[in-house]
């Protein structure tokens, strides 16, 4: 039975959407988890701010130089061996494997060195304890990037070979790692149990994949050849891919660089909100992007482009349909989730308030988020990597220059600073300073995400642009009733309800969500939206199929 879980292979991009989609919601569910044992283990203050801290840079490394590589270039080029011969296809697998492996313990081993500097950099408001504490879990850490890099690498291959499962169940392993680092390290090891608890993940990742790979037909080969055409271009290819990546990222580190220098707990009210954001782009946007990816660069490299255009506007109309109602919702249940999620131990009210707010803001930030995401996988199935790393690099430079401009309206501007606190209700808040990074962090998602969709289209302009708008005024409509009759619902039983009890948030959150989905699923199916025929096609009906 373990064996042929871990061989299963997804036929269509419909059941590799699903499998992704549901092992997100999992992962999603561990993370929130995570997050409430953090939340709840350590509060919003100084703890957390090292952790979040700690951690910017291993992730940083791993991203750009694996995922650049499995994104951008291992998928396309590893499918164009396998076309014309599957040992070829393994022999550069592996090369590829030996040679960025050896590169990174390299890169990592400098780094480790070098952390102090670095936490200099990332944390420039950190001193004293703080800042060593933040020093030994950034070097513990650093191992994660290379055992995270073998196992993302394995998973690119993986997906060519459509055994989307195992590859699902690898991120639930990291998060279920992590929350053993939470449970059972802390209390031995203090703070670096939790950098012992991220090891651990990377660790469970890759162990849960490699019989798959094994099953596929790989067998290691110790050549340590980098100059094998193979390894060349993927070097070539993933550069621009892993500069855009890198710049993203910067993001992250530089909105983190600012946050050490306000009050203590603003790195860690940032990276929660935020959190709570990214499950749900990872749940849907990241879930069908990854599915659909080898087959669109497979279409690609056929010459095949009206089914490469007809693939992106199917999906880019169901990550709209997904992504606008969700977001609406978590802006109007934002207080409640945050309460039920985040709202236990010493996780305090102020630090509930500052949360929520941050939600409140990025909540629109996920439906750019979505679309850049997908939008840059299909320039990479395009073979095109330089578009979303020109993009991501002045974003980045206007992210940095925005947030320092409202960080310093906030601080010295008392009548911004009380249109903050007044418009999100902060009254009596000292750390107003958060929400700025907030919002700049979100105004930026929103500009990239336009930039990216303007040279889309210029760059195939038989795009079918009227198919997707038709979609897309379908979807604000029945989300907009939605948001309104969810508010309503909110509103009702905020009067009948205890609000000072668990329970009582829980049920309004649960409710008010529950009514909000079946209002917009209604809606859509009244004005024959073609997404929600299309996933009541591509799922239910093959789940009642396979049940007759």
């Amino acid at each position: 039975m373990f064996k042929k879980i871990l061989n299963s292979q997804s036929k269509s991009i419909s059941s590799a959407s699903l499998i992704l989609a549901v092992s997100s919601l999992m992962s999603a569910v561990l993370g929130l988890l995570r997050d409430r044992l953090l939340a709840g283990t350590f509060g919003a203050g100084d703890k957390l701010d090292v952790y979040y801290s700690a951690f910017t840079v291993p992730d940083f490394i791993a991203l750009i130089l694996i995922f650049g590589a499995i994104s951008a270039a291992v998928i396309p080029i590893f499918s164009g061996y396998l076309i014309k011969s599957k040992d070829e296809a393994w022999k550069y697998f592996s090369t590829l494997l030996n040679v960025f492996l050896g590169f990174l313990i390299i890169i990592s081993f400098i780094l480790i060195i070098f952390a102090p500097s670095i936490i200099s950099v990332t944390a420039p408001g950190f001193s004293g304890q703080k800042k060593e504490l933040a020093i030994l879990l950034m070097r513990i850490m650093f191992l994660s990037p290379i055992i995270l890099g073998a196992s993302n690498m394995i998973s690119g291959v993986l997906q060519i070979f459509h055994r989307f499962l195992v590859t699902a169940l690898a991120p639930l392993l990291y998060n279920l790692g992590i929350i053993i680092g939470i449970v059972f390290f802390v209390p031995t090891f203090g703070l670096q149990g939790l950098a012992w608890g991220v090891v651990l993940g990377g660790v469970l990742h890759l162990l849960i994949q490699l019989p798959s790979l094994f099953f596929s037909g790989f067998r290691y080969k110790a050549s340590f050849n980098y100059k094998d055409p193979g390894v060349v271009k993927t070097v070539k290819l993933m550069a621009p891919r892993s500069l855009g990546l890198g710049a993203g990222q910067l993001n992250t580190i530089a909105t983190t660089s600012i946050a050490s220098t306000l009050m203590a707990g603003s790195i860690a009210v940032f990276n929660l909100a935020n959190n709570l954001s990214s499950i749900l782009v990872n749940a849907i946007a990241a879930s069908v992007s990854t599915a659909s990816f080898p087959s669109m660069s497979m279409a690609f490299l056929k010459n095949e482009n009206d089914e490469f255009l007809n693939k992106f506007s199917s999906i880019f109309r169901q990550i709209i349909f997904l992504t606008i109602p969700i977001s609406l919702l978590l802006l109007t249940l934002r207080a409640q989730i945050v309460r039920v999620v985040l709202g236990v131990g010493k996780f305090g009210w102020a630090d509930t308030r500052l949360t929520t707010a941050c939600l409140g803001i990025l909540a629109l930030n996920l439906i750019a988020q979505s679309i850049i995401l997908f939008l840059s996988k299909t320039f990479y199935a395009a073979h095109n990597t330089k578009i979303p790393a020109v993009v991501s690099g002045l974003t980045v430079a206007f992210n940095i220059i925005l947030s320092l401009l409202l960080v310093w309206l906030v601080r010295f501007s008392a009548g911004f600073s009380l249109y903050l606190q007044n418009l999100l209700r902060l009254g009596g808040v000292a750390n107003v300073g958060v929400i700025a990074l907030s919002l700049a962090y979100t105004i930026t998602a929103v500009i990239e995400c336009s930039l990216l969709l303007y040279l889309f289209n210029k760059k195939f302009p038989k795009l079918k642009t009227k198919q997707i708008l038709s979609s897309f005024y379908k979807i604000i409509t029945a989300s907009l009733i939605m948001f309104l009759i969810t508010f309503a619902t909110r509103q009702f039983l905020g009067s009948i309800i205890s609000l000072q009890t668990f329970w009582g948030i829980f049920f309004q959150l649960v409710i008010s969500g529950t009514v909000g989905v079946a209002v917009y699923a209604v809606t859509t199916y009244l004005l024959k939206s073609p997404e929600n025929k299309a996933i009541i096609d591509s799922f239910l009906k093959k789940f009642l199929s396979q049940n007759k």
